[in-house]
């Protein structure tokens, strides 16, 4: 099982290269960055994150992920760099293809492209995403950006997205394309990895959910001809989850092959001195 670190990457004070250097020196196998654009000033929807609904602060302050992943990826040489997650239908997929493609090039292949469509109404309306029909919208970009990886001329004629041929370089260094990992848990999200995404990255989810999931995954992709064991599970952990290695232990009977740890403190100091207890705490066997 491997073990990463998530960063709410809000303030300075947190500096994504000085966490990301340090979690790969103890030893944590990637580091994962969140998205928010823009928060809305008046919005209705509720965070589904928090038991009052109540978005936190710190996600009002959120860095670009590309960004705060490229800086860790200047002083970091093994640790894989996720999006936790990217949200699709706010970026549009040609700029996004060559933002990832320079990215996993550049890191030499460490790029985990972790997506989601997005649950604030407000702000996907405002960034020019159609939240009535985001997964859609989704796949759209998906399959856009495949196009776009994969070819020496690409085009796409989508709904959503719409271009002639065009090119597009660099390429990234994973072959075909980094690996795209579908966040959520609804029934259909499953029949999406299959059709066109990589892997599944549950949030918030307890062991019993992802056994489920594992089970549900295992059937729907023997039934595709896909091979069950090629489609990975990020389990991905909310601030108190994960947090000792007998819950690591449950992961992996559970039959995820991946945890994220999120990683709660707020300055360098302090940020620190958690990756140390985190390490000593979830990665010793």
């Amino acid at each position: 099982m491997k073990v990463g670190v998530f960063l709410l990457t809000a303030d300075p004070a947190t500096d994504p290269a000085v966490i990301a250097k340090r979690a790969e020196e103890l030893g944590f196998a990637s580091f994962w960055a969140p998205e928010h654009p823009i928060i809305p000033k008046q919005f209705s929807t509720s965070y589904p994150g928090s038991r009052d609904g109540r978005i936190p602060e710190g996600a009002k302050r959120i860095a670009d992920p590309f960004v705060a992943l490229a800086r860790a990826s200047a002083v970091t040489t093994k640790i894989q760099l996720g999006t936790g997650i990217c949200l699709v239908p706010e970026r549009n997929p040609l700029l996004l293809a060559k933002e990832i493609a320079s990215l996993d090039q550049y890191s030499g292949g460490r790029f985990l492209f972790g997506i989601g469509a997005g649950w604030l109404k407000e702000e996907t309306a405002i960034m020019g995403g159609d939240f009535a029909h985001r997964l859609t919208q989704t796949r759209d970009s998906i399959l856009a950006m495949k196009q776009l990886w994969t070819t020496e001329e690409s085009e796409y004629h989508g709904k959503y997205y719409n271009f002639p041929a065009v090119a597009s370089f660099p390429k990234p260094a994973q072959k075909p394309h980094p690996p795209v990992l579908l966040g959520g848990s609804s029934k259909h999200v499953f029949k999406r990895i299959i059709e066109w995404g990589d892997g599944w990255v549950p949030t918030i989810s307890s062991a019993e959910q992802i056994r489920r999931g594992r089970a549900t995954l295992n059937e729907l992709a023997t039934q595709a001809g896909r091979d069950p064991r090629s489609i990975p599970i990020f389990a991905f952990g909310g601030p108190d989850q994960f947090r000792e290695r007998a819950q690591i232990d449950e992961l992996v009977q559970a039959g995820a092959d991946h945890a994220t740890v999120w990683i709660k403190s707020t300055t360098k100091a302090e940020a620190l001195t958690e990756l140390e207890e985190l390490a000593r705490a979830v990665l010793s066997a």
